[in-house]
């Protein structure tokens, strides 16, 4: 099996300067500030035209700019240092895993999710949950961890979002052109794209593969858009989360058990398996069925599996936990189930719902009971889902359910801006000239207190006036193409104004994240935006899934609330939002907002992006920012799940009396220096702490090396949760048989 560049199509590069040619076919380069500027001073008019999909730049491109370049002994010295650079790094024999476990053969993890948010040159994300994978491998490459990630090749993955002129949503499918896309088909022997079976699932299903190289980490993406498949099994992979249960039992059958199959016709050995989320949760059945077909006995496969696997929930949200009915299940499983050794009630005990006995197959009740390690994704998450699944451990209390929490982090390299990291390193440098590969350190920033305060004024002025030029950027062009109405270009930002408090809210628009909270008082809302001496202005961003009508409505309010003239433009709604447009908003608006229904929110990621930006939170306490506010970094209140209009008069309050008159101090200079002082403060403390290289770290030393040691010692107990005894499933049925 192998992946090969298809070096032909890039005879145009010139041999001196070829090694960009690799260089774009790993996303090593979308986190290097250094490796993006290449490209860009290389044709910036067609990185730009290519949305920074190198491939496509690099393919589109006329030979006359590369014969520039190559003769271009500033360009040159540049390309030396970041291929030097980019060679020493996919070479990780000094990296942070091999320090800190030398002379040991590396274990290999295996990461499975749905979704990977990487780049916006591949869109196969939907939101955090992808976001928070991509992160979370772009981490591993640069520790040195050796791991090997699995989700979906999305035909139709993305849906961009069209604004209809009242407000409702409309979604447009993007299908990706992957022969001009920073991905690989993975070949067989014959040099035919590999296509492999799902084991044991009739009709039969059969996925083609491909592999997105993520620095020294591969991810392969399953695609059952083949002609090998019926035409209904063709577009299980068309989308994320279809509504229609059975297409979504299709996925998650391929994801899991096909996805551990691909492992193995690749010959991908792996000592561990970490389960983002349960939507892949099946591959613990072809790992268990894997060990029982090649003789082991029932209980010590079952025990090799369940101290081999990590799971993470990521949600609170009963909802939003798979389950999947009884019959559909057995359409599925019927010819699987035989060849784990289980009667069918033994199997169906495995995945049973505690809260709600005979309601179907629940996936992350089943993850639960063949992990060995589980963790939620903040520390409040962590204890609510102890509550939460408790009954899971009926003889445990909720504090001692061996449900562990490790904190989600966000890739400082990918969301931290070029600029703020400019200006940090004239100071950090001097100090610790090593910080960017030890940036969860909290020592070393205390020196963003030496950064002048007009200097990081001047860079977040910057960067205010870059988002607010790509926001009328992307509204000339809409204009330009489908002439919208008037209304229209105030309601999506040609009329705010750069000098005002800007308040952002950009996430999925579902109901409990509240998006239309700060509209419960009209009135009070109309003083606080059109004060006359100290305004304010917000930017809405986000999509509301395409099954979610409640969530698509409040959207709609919004939006129209943007066209009304009494908000003289200062509320806007940015159309389309994706990972390119959150870099412009974390980066440029002044507080960034979150009013989730309270113990609603299990972490959160997006205000980890603004605040190491030095851009203030002002959240209610769920999630993350219970742990991060230390009431000198932005601002946070207790919400109320039941009383949103006492949550908007709070909001209301705290932007009227304390954050906008901070924000309008000004000295002589015109710098906001109180402002300043909470600016680095929310750098100096979010940066560090809720960083993705803590948070692998924590997977790492608390996880990792207990999962792997059990893969070679099986058997052998392990400090941490480990300890504690698996929930009971298909136990109980064994016992009445023997």
């Amino acid at each position: 099996m192998k992946t090969e560049i298809p070096y032909d199509r890039f005879a145009h590069v010139p041999e001196r300067i070829f090694g960009l040619v690799d260089l774009a076919y790993n996303l090593w380069w979308s986190w290097h500030s250094s490796a993006t500027v290449l490209f860009k001073l290389l044709n910036r008019a067609e990185w730009k035209m290519s949305r920074h999909n190198p491939v496509r730049m690099l393919l589109d491109t006329p030979p006359r700019y590369f014969e520039r370049a190559a003769a271009n002994p500033e360009f040159l010295r540049r390309y030396d240092v970041i291929m030097y650079r980019f060679r020493q790094d996919m070479e990780p024999k000094t990296s942070w895993f091999a320090q800190q476990y030398p002379g040991q053969r590396p274990l290999t993890i295996a990461y499975f999710s749905s979704e990977f948010g990487l780049h916006h040159s591949l869109p196969f994300y939907a939101g955090g949950l992808g976001v928070l994978a991509g992160d979370h491998v772009k981490a591993a490459s640069d520790l040195g961890v050796p791991m090997v990630a699995v989700g979906f090749m999305y035909a139709e993955g993305y849906l961009h979002q069209h604004m209809e002129a009242n407000g409702w949503q409309k979604n447009v499918a993007e299908v990706l052109d992957r022969d001009a896309a920073p991905v690989l088909r993975v070949t067989g022997d014959d040099g035919r794209q590999l296509v492999v079976q799902v084991p044991l699932i009739e009709p039969p299903i059969y996925v083609a593969v491909w592999k997105v190289q993520v620095g020294t980490v591969p991810l392969f993406l399953l695609d059952t858009h083949i002609d090998e498949n019926l035409p209904e099994n063709r577009s299980i992979s068309h989308r994320l989360y279809l509504k229609e249960l059975e297409y979504r039992i299709r996925q998650e059958v391929v994801l899991g058990i096909g996805g551990r199959k691909v492992l193995h016709t690749l010959g991908i050995d792996y000592a561990a398996m970490h389960l983002n989320e349960g939507h892949s949760a099946f591959a613990l059945l072809e790992r268990l069925r894997e060990r029982l077909v090649a003789g082991m006995p029932f209980e010590e496969a079952r025990e090799q599996v369940r101290g081999t696997s990590v799971f993470t929930t990521h949600t609170p949200v009963a909802a939003a936990h798979d389950v999947f009915p009884g019959d559909l299940i057995a359409k599925y499983f019927r010819s699987y189930c035989p060849s784990l050794g289980l009667s069918w009630d033994e199997f169906m005990a495995l995945g049973e719902d505690p809260h709600n006995p005979g309601a179907g197959f629940n996936m992350t009740a089943f993850a639960l009971r063949m992990s060995r390690f589980h963790n939620g994704v903040s520390k409040r998450h962590g204890e609510i889902a102890r509550e939460m699944w408790q009954p899971l451990w009926p003889d445990l209390p909720p504090g001692e359910v061996p449900i562990d929490a490790i904190t989600n982090g966000v890739h400082m390299p990918t969301w931290l801006n070029h600029r703020i990291e400019t200006l940090l390193d004239r100071y950090m440098d001097a100090v610790y000239p090593n910080w960017r590969e030890d940036y969860d350190n909290p020592v070393i920033w205390e020196v963003v207190d030496e950064v002048p305060d007009d200097e990081l004024w001047r860079e977040h002025q910057w960067l205010k006036m870059k988002l607010f030029s790509r926001i009328r950027e992307r509204k000339r062009i809409k204009w330009a193409g489908h002439r919208d109405e008037p209304a229209n270009l105030a309601a999506e930002g040609l009329m705010l104004d750069t000098s005002a408090l800007t308040i952002g809210f950009a996430r999925r628009f579902a109901g409990y994240k509240r998006a239309d909270l700060i509209f419960e008082d009209i009135d009070r809302l109309d003083r606080i935006v059109n004060n006359r001496w100290r305004p304010v202005q917000f930017i809405f961003a986000g999509k509301a899934h395409p099954a979610d009508d409640q969530g698509k409505r409040i959207l709609q309010r919004i939006y129209q609330y943007s066209q009304d003239p009494r908000f003289g433009g200062r509320i806007a709604f940015v159309e389309d939002y994706d990972e390119q447009v959150a870099h412009y908003l974390v980066h440029g608006v002044d507080v960034w907002m979150n009013t989730p229904v309270p113990l609603m929110e299990a972490s959160g990621t997006s205000g980890m992006k603004a605040g190491m930006n030095g851009v203030l939170n002002l959240s209610i306490l769920d999630g993350w920012w219970v742990e991060g506010y230390n009431g000198r970094n932005g601002w946070g209140f207790e919400g109320h799940a039941e009383d949103n209009r006492a949550d908007a008069n709070t909001l209301y309050d705290l932007i009227e009396n304390e954050i906008a008159p901070l924000y309008y101090s000004r000295t002589m200079n015109n710098v906001p220096h109180k402002w300043v002082r909470l600016m680095k403060e929310s750098i100096k403390s979010i940066a560090p702490q809720y960083c993705a290289l803590r948070m692998l770290k924590e997977y790492v030393t608390r996880y990792y090396p207990s999962v792997c040691t059990y893969a070679v010692e099986p058997g052998k107990r392990t400090a941490g949760l480990d300890e504690s005894c698996p929930p009971p499933g298909f136990d109980q049925f064994r016992q009445v048989q023997r």
